[in-house]
Formats: structure tokens, C-alpha cells, sequence
């Protein structure tokens, strides 16, 4: 029997290349997704890359009722990785009570089931979000918590919080917090990537959309930053990079090697990038010059975040072996394919 898992938000992004890696490494999925921020085609993807389809269930984690009877029909999930959740840090501040109603409520009415399996295994999709403006660069995990910059930021740390104090006081739930940089790229079949519903809030789709042609130029949120260029710096890690860790933690947990029933992991490449940077870097994969322009800063926006990642390299053995260009390629890639173009 297949070691069956979970996935919540398994259609988007994030998901749907772990779900590839999951099928890959021999496990049984079960996706639950909303589709408010992606498509039941994504499951053709999935297939097309791994000669599987997953089971799919369309549920809405803001109905306790759907969860409680999803988990009644799948008494025997041995793993849960979270992901639905809205995600946009620049919605969030101007929607801030969608944010905590969709992020906040799904996690606990799951880990209110998963509190009734067997096995009780989370991995729960945090973010770097959490630490807010840190003072300290690279940012390591035993970093203090500031207050985030964002209501999306603070429902990651608030899902973190809760599940650290559950875990606290129940010794059969284990659970890894992996707190991620900024994904960027796509699966190497350009058959999954980042879907993009209306216009993107992040910069690389921005960037790939805007040497494509459907925007005119990018907009720089703030070039005064104390950068070197004057633009923000982030970490960005390849989404499939990304998925490897998703698993590797789960294995952790599934073959009980971890020490405490709680841990967090960073999980980045520990390099920092700015936005003109990545404006650079894909100018010369690509050949096409982009045109863009200085906004002002850009609520929640902070000015540099990139990871510490020695915890994730040593005790996970987990490092990123795919680069910034491998990534962007790979963006630039999955959008032509969208697109049709050549």
C-alpha cells in the first residue's frame, strides 16, 4: 500500500510541483483545493509529467463541515501538507480580513482532523514573512519574530504560533514549519508553473509578462532603499528546488527522524537579489530590454530578505541545485507556452 498524502492547495503553484515530487517518490495524493487561485487543467500538467493523476476533491477549508467529512472518507491520510492560503502581501493590506478568515480558520479546522488520524504528520507552508524587517542578514531561523509587515505575514506567523503550541500539548502531532523565500521558476516540462489569475502581484511573473508584451513596463516599488542599486533584495528559490524540501521534510516526519515533534526550517539560497537584478539577469537570458518605472514604496514591502540556510543543509541534507537563470528560464519558458509563442 502507497504511504497516502494530503495536499491542500495541491492545484496551485507551490502545490502542484510537490504534488509531482510526492508522485515521484513512489506516495499516494490526494489533493483538496478551491480552485480561487487555479485550475482543475493543472491535474493534465501533473499527468503529463508523471503518468499519474491525482485524486482531486474541490473543497473550500472554510467550510468545517466539507473538512470533518473529507476526513471521515480519508481515515487513512498518514501525511498533511498545507498550503491554501491567500497570498498576496499587497492584497493583504488593503483586505486584511479576507487574510485572517481564509489563512487562519482552514488551519484550524484541519488540525482539529488531523488531530483524530493515526498518524498525525504536518508540514505546514510558512513564509519569511514571519520575520518582518530582521536586523540581522542572513536571517537564521532562531531569528527574533518581529511584527510583520503585512496582514498575510502575521496570519504565517499566527498558523506557525498555533501549531507550535498544539504540538506543545500533544506529543502524537509532528510538524515542520517551512518558512520559504520567494519561489520563482517552473517544472522543466514548462507543464506546470505559476498561473497567473489577472495581473501579478509578484515580480518575476511581472517581469516574464512584461517581455512578453502584456505590460508595458514594470513598476519599481521604491528605488531610496539602503541597497546597493536602492531596490528591495530577496531571496529566490526555485519552485522545484522548493517542492524537494517539501518532501524531504515529510520523510522526516513519516520515518520519525525528527528530534522534536516541532521544527522549522528556512528554506532558501541564502543569496540575496534586487529588483534590478532580476530586471538583468532576465534582459540577458532572454535578449529584450524592459522598460520600467520608480513608484513610490509599496506597503508591506521590506527593504532586504534573504535566508541562513546551514539548518535545512545540515539536518535536512537538503541544499538548491537549480540557479537564479535556470529559474527564470524556466518562467520565461512555462509563460511562452501559456501564450503559445515560440
Amino acid at each position: 500500500m502507497k504511504t497516502k498524502i494530503l495536499v491542500t492547495g495541491g492545484l496551485g503553484y507551490i502545490g502542484s510541483h510537490v504534488v509531482v515530487e510526492l508522485q515521484s517518490q513512489g506516495f499516494e495524493v490526494i489533493i483538496i483545493d478551491d480552485l480561487s487561485n487555479s485550475s482543475e487543467n493543472v491535474l493534465d500538467g501533473i499527468y503529463s509529467i508523471s503518468k499519474i493523476k491525482p485524486l482531486f476533491e474541490k473543497i473550500d477549508l472554510k467550510d468545517r463541515k466539507s473538512v470533518v467529512k473529507f476526513f471521515k472518507n480519508h481515515s487513512d491520510v498518514k501525511g498533511v501538507i498545507h498550503f491554501a492560503a491567500s497570498k498576496s502581501v499587497e492584497e493583504s493590506t488593503i483586505n486584511p480580513l479576507k487574510y485572517y478568515k481564509n489563512n487562519v480558520n482552514p488551519l484550524i479546522y484541519l488540525l482539529h482532523e488531523i488531530g483524530k488520524l493515526s498518524v498525525q504528520k504536518l508540514i505546514f507552508s510558512s513564509s519569511c514573512t514571519v520575520y518582518g524587517q530582521a536586523d540581522i542578514l542572513p536571517i537564521k531561523e532562531n531569528s527574533t519574530l518581529k511584527e510583520p509587515e503585512s496582514p498575510y505575514g502575521f496570519t504565517k506567523k499566527i498558523g506557525e504560533k498555533i501549531i507550535k503550541d498544539l504540538c506543545a500539548v500533544n506529543n502524537t502531532l509532528n510538524s515542520v514549519s517551512l518558512r520559504y523565500f520567494n519561489p520563482i521558476g517552473a517544472h522543466k516540462s514548462a507543464n506546470i508553473g505559476e498561473l497567473t489569475i489577472g495581473t501579478p502581484q509578484n515580480l518575476v511573473p511581472f517581469v516574464i509578462q512584461t517581455g512578453i508584451g502584456i505590460h508595458e513596463k514594470i513598476s519599481i516599488f521604491g528605488k531610496d532603499y539602503s541597497t546597493p542599486d536602492g531596490t528591495c533584495i530577496r531571496d529566490y528559490i526555485h519552485v522545484v528546488d522548493l517542492a524537494k524540501a517539501h518532501v524531504i521534510a515529510l520523510k522526516r516526519l513519516l520515518e520519525e527522524n525528527n528530534i522534536e515533534n516541532y521544527e522549522v526550517y528556512n528554506i532558501g539560497t541564502g543569496k540575496g537579489y534586487s529588483v534590478m537584478e532580476i530586471i538583468s539577469a532576465f534582459e540577458e537570458i532572454s535578449g529584450i530590454k524592459l522598460n520600467y518605472s520608480i513608484k513610490e514604496r509599496r506597503k508591506g514591502d521590506i527593504m532586504s530578505a534573504y535566508a541562513d540556510t546551514k539548518k535545512a543543509n545540515l539536518i535536512l541534507n537538503w541544499k538548491p541545485e537549480l540557479t537564479l537563470k535556470d529559474a527564470l528560464s524556466s518562467a520565461w519558458k512555462w509563460e511562452k507556452k501559456q501564450l503559445k509563442l515560440k
